[in-house]
């Protein structure tokens, strides 16, 4: 006896089968559900501590590393434009009330001595006067020394001096800026403010634009629109300083449910998780789980304490729940703020895996209705 079932029965066990294999295997997203980031927390033997956002979590978690300069930039005072400098280069000229002086020929009143050089130690070689301290000094306190030192041999002499050269006290101006280059320390030129004028200006947006002083082993860095903003931030320059100008590297990444998935820069704005959100398309409305936005980052130990309520050891990994859904999950949102480093993740709705198994099993099922029609 033979048995027909026609169709149906080879379709049915097509979709029982199909059913059991994507049950076995895993179906395409965009990254782990929220079931998966849970199962990382500390409590259930992970390494991660996964902590929805409150207000004691908004206010405890707030910390973000600000720029500016120390007390010891702000104190230091101006450097005075007529201040001698090692490798300075100096013109003396001398007067003597004899006709057959020391440094004058015969017949000659005066001699002029050129291009003398302040060396490293901050002195100069003066005839009859010997090595002179010039460095620390101004041309008119200069005068007077090498004056008492030539009394004491000729009667009366009468001293001038003068700067030729005075790239002594410089500073260098690099990065971003529109002339690069080596600037002496000059009148107009004192001031961090100036000084960038004297390069010609940023070649950044200023938005973006972070100005870095490095001075010996020290350092500050300050925004450019908070240098103008705020008249402590313009710094007297040193000899020696470094100034780098460089457009902010902090930013932030965004993955999963979202209207884009990349990453992003923070500018010199304090952004907070909303605004994040905002900044990549919002949520993907056909994907996206509002109960499941993640904020993820290491915090330091100061912070990690804060948050926790007890103090531990070393910097930690936290998994910041977002639950939009709650009637002020919008306001937490809008108040946590989003740090360097952070990566944004919002987990995909439970309903889109359905939806991609039965799209996968109902896609299965035509290929293998067709196939049957074909056998047919």
């Amino acid at each position: 006896m033979t048995f027909y079932f026609g169709t149906a029965a080879p379709l049915r066990l097509f979709m029982l089968a199909a059913l059991s294999l994507l049950a076995a295997c895993a179906l395409p997203r965009s990254g782990p559900n929220k079931s998966e980031i849970f199962d990382g927390a500390v409590e259930r033997g992970g390494n991660t501590q996964v902590i929805y956002v409150n207000d004691h979590v908004t206010r405890a978690s707030s910390f973000a590393p600000s720029y500016g300069f120390s007390n010891s930039f702000r104190a230091a005072g101006q450097v005075g434009a007529d201040e001698i400098r090692a490798g300075d280069v100096l013109g003396l000229s001398i007067w003597e009330n004899v006709d057959d002086g020391l440094l004058t020929s015969l017949g000659a009143s005066s001699t002029t001595l050129t291009e003398i050089q302040v060396d490293s130690d901050g002195y100069i070689f003066v005839p009859y006067a010997g090595r002179v301290r010039a460095a620390g000094t101004t041309p008119d306190r200069l005068r007077q020394i090498i004056t008492d030192r030539l009394s004491a041999q000729t009667p009366d002499p009468q001293v001038t001096v003068q700067r030729v050269a005075g790239d002594g006290a410089t500073v260098s101006v690099v990065g971003r800026v529109s002339a690069q280059g080596v600037y002496p320390i000059e009148r107009p030129t004192r001031s961090l403010s100036s000084m960038l004028a004297r390069a010609g200006g940023v070649a950044i947006p200023p938005e973006v634009a972070v100005v870095t002083v490095k001075r010996g082993s020290d350092s500050g860095r300050v925004w450019l629109t908070d240098l103008y903003a705020n008249p402590s931030n313009d710094i007297a320059l040193r000899p020696g300083d470094l100034i780098v100008v460089e457009e902010d590297q902090r930013n932030f990444t965004a993955l999963g449910a979202l209207g884009g998935q990349t990453r992003v820069p923070l500018g010199n704005e304090v952004i907070n998780a909303v605004e994040a959100i905002a900044m990549v398309g919002g949520l993907n409305s056909a994907l996206a789980d509002p109960t499941g936005v993640f904020i993820m980052r290491d915090e330091p130990e100061s912070v990690a304490s804060r948050v926790l309520g007890k103090p531990v050891v070393g910097s930690q990994r936290f998994a910041y729940v977002l639950d939009l859904t709650r009637p002020n999950g919008l306001f937490l949102a809008r108040d946590f703020i989003i740090r360097d480093g952070d990566t944004v993740y919002v987990t995909e709705a439970p309903y889109v895996q359905w939806q991609k198994t039965l799209s996968a099993v109902t896609g299965s099922a035509a290929t293998a209705e067709s196939l049957s029609s074909i056998g047919n």
